[in-house]
């Protein structure tokens, strides 16, 4: 495609590669439209004489084909296309879940001339029908070959798609002194239910324990136990003191009902004082004292890929490392403020 001044008496059936005003300041004529011989009068009248246009060459393709096609290839599950127009394809979630995002393949399909697409961030739960990436060709046209080699090496799966959120079930435990379990449990209990409800999931069970020697670890690791049994999908535990080290009594008593400990601390915050397990496939999700907010936190994060399936290690963990250091909550015991530096 050829892009530039030419003069008027050549512009007819060119691409305006301009909009153009007329004499009181409002669009007279709209980019991306075919020259006509009333817009060439048009132009003389304004005092034009020559005007930019976009003049397609052979092998090339037209800015919502090019769209189209390419739109074709990178839509995976669950994602809806929208009509091309002015070049411009968005993609709408089809239902509530995480977007995957093959970053890779995204980097190359960006790396073309004239090729833009955007996506909301990868791991992150998408609502349905919400704009979810919105594809762009830059230019009026692209070459077909350009086309036709994205198409030929296009990642199978596509390079995005949508793991549906299903209905599972949570078990919530609240550890504290029994002085403080009524406190405990209503700081946290909200909002976490509210998390929950919010992915298409529901709390069937709560229970509260005394975590302050052998005896409530035991009692804990004897819940945990009973919750999977009773075929509880995820496990969180809240308490009056966040799990401050790896032997601390939460990750003893995983231990103890058989379970593994993954990882106790990411880099995130708030949220840093996070612990994820398993007993069998089951998650556990230690909750640090920010859960008690509904502001953005590291269970935001984690919570929406463990109830898609997702095993999270503690590889997926040290990645939220870039981008983890979120809005404060003042809910925390010593948060941040504007003179820390």
């Amino acid at each position: 495609m050829k892009f530039g001044p030419i003069p008027l008496d050549q512009a007819e059936g060119k691409i305006l590669g301009h909009n153009v005003a007329g004499r009181d300041g409002r669009r007279a004529l709209r980019k991306g439209s075919a020259i006509t011989a009333d817009d060439i009068k048009l132009l003389r009248e304004l005092g034009r004489a020559v005007v930019y246009v976009a003049d397609l060459e052979v092998g090339d393709i037209g800015e919502d084909e090019a769209a189209d096609r390419i739109s074709r290839i990178a839509a995976g599950q669950g994602l809806r296309r929208s009509k091309a127009r002015t070049g411009r394809v968005n993609f709408l979630a089809g239902a509530q879940g995480v977007l995957r995002v093959d970053r890779p393949a995204l980097d190359r399909l960006n790396s073309y001339e004239g090729i833009t697409l955007a996506t909301r961030r990868s791991n992150f739960p998408v609502e349905a029908g919400k704009i979810t990436a919105t594809l762009k060709i830059i230019p009026y046209a692209l070459p077909e070959f350009t086309v036709a080699e994205i198409e030929r090496t296009a990642p199978k799966p596509p390079l995005m798609r949508i793991e549906p959120l299903r209905a599972r079930k949570v078990g919530l435990i609240f550890s504290s002194s029994p002085e403080a379990q009524d406190r405990v449990r209503n700081t946290f209990e909200g909002p976490l239910r509210g998390r929950i409800k919010d992915l298409g999931s529901q709390v069937e069970v709560v229970a509260c324990v005394a975590l302050e020697d052998e005896a409530g670890e035991a009692a804990l690791a004897d819940l945990l136990a009973g919750m999977v049994s009773d075929r509880i999908e995820m496990i969180i535990l809240a308490g009056e003191t966040a799990i401050m080290d790896r032997n601390d009594i939460a990750p003893r008593a995983v231990d103890r009902a058989g379970g593994r400990v993954e990882c106790v601390g990411v880099p995130v915050d708030p949220g840093n004082l996070l612990m994820i397990a398993y007993l069998g496939q089951v998650p556990i999700l230690g909750a640090p004292g920010c859960a008690r907010s509904r502001k953005v936190n590291v269970i935001d994060w984690v919570l929406p890929r463990l109830l898609v399936g997702e095993a999270l290690s503690k590889e997926h963990l040290i990645e939220m490392g870039d981008g983890g250091l979120l809005e404060d909550t003042l809910l925390r015991p010593n948060p941040r403020t504007p003179s820390d530096g």
